[in-house]
């Protein structure tokens, strides 16, 4: 096992870890398009950033409260029909009929310093979500529970973290924890940095 670190990770987590899209959307003027759980689509507002849900404007006026875990991914709603365009599908995904996942234990986790070299080289990454959304772009940022991704044109779509089925490059190789664990590809990152031998 080579011990070390990522040069920039800890700074990065520093300023940006703790900060959410939502605080954005909140005081943002304009409307976002919001993918819930159930292949549910919806276009709002929103008027309160809860620990656990979000108070929503919909664009009939109606007032919902939305569990922030039953929300897969959103973008300005300006941008729906250039997002509409690329978004893919995997149907055996889909097939599964995948819930949100309540316990955090039990989510398909992607570790910070997988996500961080990814972002900084700028690699073309593959989303599958639970309910069999293919995200294509490159990560832009991501903090504790989203990830934003820039699309091909240059739309973002803010991925929230507990919707993640898995993570893989252009090669199919995998991202996500469970896998990570053992093959440790940010240590192969120029961004890693090994701790200098002992003795």
């Amino acid at each position: 096992m080579v011990k070390g670190f990522l040069s920039g990770l800890d700074e990065y987590l520093e300023e940006f870890y703790t900060i959410s899209v939502f605080d954005q959307v909140l005081t943002s003027d304009q409307p976002w398009e919001l993918h819930i759980h159930d292949h549910r689509i919806i276009t709002a507002r929103v008027s309160e950033n809860q620990k656990f849900n979000l108070k929503i404007d919909s664009e009939d006026s109606k007032e919902e409260i939305l569990p922030k875990v039953s929300l897969k991914f959103l973008y300005p709603r300006e941008k729906a029909e250039s997002v509409a365009l690329l978004l893919k599908t995997d149907k055996k995904v889909r097939a599964q009929g995948l819930e949100p996942i309540l316990s955090p234990g039990k989510r398909h986790h992607v570790k910070n310093k997988t996500l961080f070299p990814l972002m900084k080289e700028k690699q073309v990454m593959f989303f599958t979500l639970l309910e069999g959304e293919i995200i294509r772009g490159i990560i832009a940022d991501f903090s504790r529970y989203e990830i934003t991704v820039i699309l091909k044109g240059g739309s973002p779509i803010t991925i929230l973290r507990h919707s993640i089925y898995d993570l893989r490059d252009k090669r199919g190789r995998c991202f996500l924890k469970a896998f990570q664990e053992t093959r440790k590809d940010w240590e192969k990152s120029n961004l890693f940095v090994p701790s200098a031998s002992q003795g």
